[in-house]
């Protein structure tokens, strides 16, 4: 095959492919996590608007989802605009997402009874558009269910975040099938930041960014969403005395 025919074959190829994991259009606009370690990784500079993430807990939190739904909470934080929260269980904890940054006037709950009406809540808000984020509390994510999710988002702008939630530890091997989702996270809750006094210091996590549509796989201590939703760089980091720690790129299955 000439050279030419070869680059244009390849060409419609990833195209065809792109079409199929929900992804036709180029990324509009992006949200930035407002810290350059994290966001200088990310494909455009920040989280893709408009589109399908997937966030869970790694450890223990893959069931009690306390770190990730955080993580989810401080994102549509810094969104303008009321937020669709779908829950299969009636467990989320209103004042955990106050601490990082949603209040509760801003949130609407549909609890539902299972993954699909979960799914099927969360497609009505991506459609919707009038809505700043749409969270979905949901176990089993399938390609074709994420890619309407997806498609759903795109078509609004709306961001949509599906929070992976198992009811046993043994079925988070679940987060490794594939999915349309533009990126997919792990958070882990790590020993706080040390005081100077007797106390409890800011929360911290072991962020893992395990996919991304043109990006790389890397984890990054942070601290945890702060009352505006944002992360921060604990300050051992920032000095450069954890640089391996906060700086190892790592490929993710």
């Amino acid at each position: 095959m000439p050279p030419g025919n070869s680059s244009s074959a390849i060409a419609a190829l990833r195209q065809k492919i792109s079409r199929l994991e929900g992804d036709g259009t180029r990324v509009q606009a992006v949200l930035p996590f407002g810290v350059a370690a994290l966001d200088g990784r990310l494909p455009h500079g920040g989280l893709a608007l408009g589109c399908l993430h997937e966030v869970a807990g790694g450890g223990n939190g893959a069931v009690d989802g306390a770190a990730a739904s955080c993580f989810a909470a401080g994102i549509a934080a810094r969104l303008p605009g009321p937020v669709l929260w779908c829950v299969t269980q009636a467990d989320l904890f209103a004042p955990g997402l106050e601490q990082a940054g949603l209040p509760p006037d801003r949130v609407i709950y549909v609890e539902a009874g299972d993954d699909r009406s979960v799914l099927a809540s969360m497609e009505e808000g991506l459609r919707h558009g009038g809505l700043a984020a749409v969270v979905g509390d949901v176990a089993h994510l399938s390609m074709t269910a994420s890619r309407r999710l997806h498609l759903a988002a795109k078509g609004t702008g709306t961001l949509g975040i599906a929070l992976r939630r198992w009811r046993r530890q043994a079925d988070a091997s679940d987060f490794g099938q594939p999915t349309a989702a533009m990126t997919r996270w792990r958070i882990s809750v790590l020993p706080s930041t040390p005081l100077p006094v007797p106390g409890v210091g800011r929360a911290r996590w072991l962020i893992e960014l395990i996919r991304a549509r043109a990006g790389d796989s890397f984890d990054l201590e942070l601290e945890a969403c702060d009352g505006t939703g944002h992360l921060g760089l604990p300050a051992d980091v920032a000095r450069g005395s954890a640089a391996t720690a906060g700086g190892r790129v790592s490929a993710f299955g």
